[in-house]
């Protein structure tokens, strides 16, 4: 069964509730845009990708309906098979349109929702969908905290500063650091626990999170190795995202 943050989401979804659509754009927009791109092996522009993976988000809402989690398809599972329909629909138009007459769109092999079945991940994109997850929590909590806390975590986490190098930046003491610190490591422990369940429709989705190294219970042994593990999955994410826009532009 889907757990009660999950069915929240998706009944808002249902519902075409708009920030809960901006909300699957933002987290999710760059690695549908990232996976088409690779599929389109340059037949596709940048303009045309983007579209297609508002596309896909679009048939989301209509899939959800029909999506039965007893099945076993993981959340990454659902959204490649719905870009990779969406993808072959519009490449199929193309064609038709060159031949000189239209085609009706192909109806959605629903297949892909046996664990094991249809579309099957990469390893690659499967990354790709978490460290977006990572990536949301960040901004929420980033969104959420007063600026000096966020700037201590960033600078001390992210940016790999000392805690007293940290504290002379910010005019601030050592223990003020590491107190903030804490905070911001235990609102983000929360938050990334928060984005997990909503968009995670298996158990082996809600593991994923301890398998990267982010232990999502508060335990002081886990603190250095989760820090590290959200400033490189944090890294990845940032890194893959100035790439779009750089090609964007270029």
């Amino acid at each position: 069964m889907l757990n009660s943050m999950t069915t929240s989401f998706v009944n808002r979804l249902r519902a075409r509730d708009p920030a809960a659509w901006f909300e699957l754009w933002e987290v999710f927009g760059p690695v549908l845009r990232a996976q088409l791109a690779r599929w389109g092996k340059g037949r596709i522009g940048p303009e045309t990708v983007r579209d297609l993976s508002q596309e896909t988000l679009a048939a989301l809402s209509d899939s959800i309906e029909r999506y039965d989690p007893a099945r076993g398809a993981r959340f990454s599972t659902w959204l490649l098979a719905i870009a990779k329909h969406t993808l072959g629909d519009e490449i199929d138009k193309r064609m038709a349109l060159k031949r000189g007459g239209g085609k009706r769109g192909s109806e959605f092999d629903e297949t892909w929702m046996g664990a094991g079945e249809g579309t099957t991940p990469d390893g690659n994109y499967e990354a790709e969908v978490f460290r977006a997850k990572v990536y949301a929590a960040v901004r929420m909590v980033e969104r959420e905290c007063e600026f000096t806390e966020f700037t201590i975590y960033r600078m001390r986490v992210f940016d790999g500063m000392s805690g007293k190098d940290v504290a002379e930046s910010v005019g601030t003491s050592e223990p003020t650091v590491s107190r903030r610190l804490t905070k911001v490591r235990d609102l983000l422990r929360r938050r990334l626990a928060e984005v997990v369940a909503t968009y995670s429709f298996t158990t082996d989705e809600q593991a994923e999170a301890e398998r990267n190294g982010l232990a999502l219970s508060p335990n002081k042994a886990d603190d250095a190795m989760f820090d590290e593990a959200i400033a490189e999955l944090y890294h990845r994410e940032e890194q893959a995202r100035r790439a779009e826009q750089e090609g964007l532009m270029g």
